[in-house]
C-alpha cells in the first residue's frame, strides 16, 4: 500500500511540473516544455529542467503556450500580455483573463517575446583638433577645429556639427603677418522616421569665410529621405527635399537669395576593424536657372588607436557657380588632426 502511495505521488508531481510549464511543438511533432525565456532576432529561447536552455529557430515552431501571462510583440506593432495556449499549426490562442474572447494569431507574426529593454539613447559624439606652426625661412601658424554631437532613437535622429580654421603667415619683408585662412560653418539637422527606413527632415546651415569674402551663406531645408541601410558596419541614405539659399558676400552690396533643390546622399563603412570612412554631398540647384548652384560634400577617413582616441584626414569641397566678384567658385579644404569619441 505504501509503495502504491509512494508512486502515485511521483505521478502526481511530474504530472504537476508539466502541467505548470509552458511548451513548444515543433513541426516536427517534437514537444518542449521548460519556460520561454525571451525570442529575438527569430530566435526563441526556453529554460528546460532536463535539456538546460535550448534555443530554436521560430520557423520551426508549430505552436506554443505557457502557464503565465508572457509579452509578445507582432511585427505589425501589436503588443499582447497575455497568456497563451496552443492553437492550430501555425498559430497560437490568447486565453489571459484580459482577453474578452478567444483570438487566433499567427506564428509568423510575432517579431519578439519578452524582449531586453531597449538602452536610453544618449548624445554621442567627437572632438577633434589640428595644429602647425613653422618657424625659419617661413613663419606661418595654423588652427583647425571640428565637433559633431548626434542622437538616433527608435523614431528620429538629430545630429549637429561644426568645423573651425584659422592660418596666418608672417610676411618676411614687412613682417606682418598675413591671415591666410579665415572660416567656419555650422549645421544641424533633425530626422523623424515614418517607418523604419523612410524620414522627413528639417536641416540648416551658416557659412562665414573671410578669404572668399563670403560674409554668410544660410540654407534652410527640409524634404524627404530613404535610410537604405544602418548598421554598425555601413550606413547609406539618400535624400530630396528643397532649401533656401542666401548669401551676401563682403565685395558685393547686393545679397541674394533663391529656392532651391536639395538634392544628397550621406555614405560611411567600416574598412578595416579601426578605419573608416565617411563621405556626404548636398546639391543645391536654383529652381530658376539649374546652371546656378551651390554643391557641398565632405570626405574623411577615421583611424582610431584606441578606443576613444582617433586621428583624421578630411577634405571638404565647395563650388559655387556665383562666387564673389574675382573669387574662385571652388573651395577646396584640408583638415589633418586628432580626436576623442565621446
Amino acid at each position: 500500500m505504501n509503495y502504491c502511495r509512494f508512486v502515485l505521488m511521483i505521478c502526481l508531481a511530474g504530472f504537476c511540473g508539466t502541467a505548470g510549464a509552458d511548451e513548444v511543438v515543433l513541426k516536427n511533432g517534437d514537444r518542449l516544455t521548460g519556460k520561454v525565456k525571451h525570442l529575438v532576432d527569430g530566435k526563441l529561447v526556453l529554460e528546460s529542467e532536463l535539456a538546460g536552455t535550448v534555443t530554436i529557430e521560430i520557423s520551426n515552431v508549430q505552436t506554443l503556450s505557457s502557464d503565465a501571462p508572457i509579452e509578445i510583440h507582432l511585427s505589425d506593432g501589436t503588443v499582447l500580455r497575455e497568456q497563451i495556449s496552443k492553437s492550430q499549426p501555425g498559430q497560437f490562442s490568447v486565453t489571459g483573463e484580459k482577453a474578452l474572447k478567444a483570438q487566433q494569431f499567427d506564428i509568423a507574426a510575432i517579431a519578439s517575446i519578452n524582449p531586453p529593454a531597449k538602452p536610453v539613447p544618449r548624445w554621442s559624439g567627437d572632438i577633434s583638433i589640428g595644429a602647425t606652426s613653422t618657424h625659419g625661412n617661413t613663419r606661418t601658424d595654423a588652427v583647425t577645429a571640428s565637433a559633431n554631437l548626434r542622437k538616433r532613437t527608435e523614431k528620429d535622429r538629430t545630429q549637429l556639427g561644426a568645423d573651425y580654421a584659422r592660418a596666418r603667415q608672417k610676411d618676411p619683408d614687412t613682417g606682418e603677418k598675413v591671415t591666410t585662412e579665415d572660416w567656419w560653418r555650422a549645421r544641424a539637422k533633425y530626422d523623424y522616421f515614418f517607418t523604419k527606413k523612410l524620414y522627413g527632415y528639417l536641416d540648416g546651415r551658416y557659412e562665414k569665410d573671410s578669404i572668399a569674402q563670403l560674409d554668410r551663406r544660410v540654407i534652410v531645408g527640409g524634404g524627404g529621405g530613404y535610410q537604405w541601410i544602418e548598421s554598425e558596419e555601413m550606413n547609406f541614405s539618400t535624400e530630396v527635399g528643397l532649401a533656401s539659399l542666401y548669401e551676401k558676400f563682403d565685395n558685393q552690396t547686393d545679397s541674394s537669395s533663391e529656392t532651391s533643390l536639395q538634392l544628397g546622399y550621406h555614405f560611411d563603412k567600416k574598412l578595416a576593424e579601426r578605419v573608416k570612412f565617411i563621405n556626404d554631398l548636398t546639391y543645391y540647384p536654383s529652381l530658376e536657372q539649374f546652371s546656378d548652384y551651390f554643391l557641398t560634400s565632405t570626405a574623411e577617413i577615421r583611424a582610431n588607436f584606441t578606443r576613444s582616441m582617433f586621428t583624421n584626414f578630411k577634405v571638404i569641397f565647395n563650388y559655387d557657380s556665383t562666387p564673389a566678384i574675382d573669387k574662385g567658385s571652388t573651395d577646396t579644404k584640408y583638415i589633418l588632426g586628432v580626436g576623442v569619441n565621446f
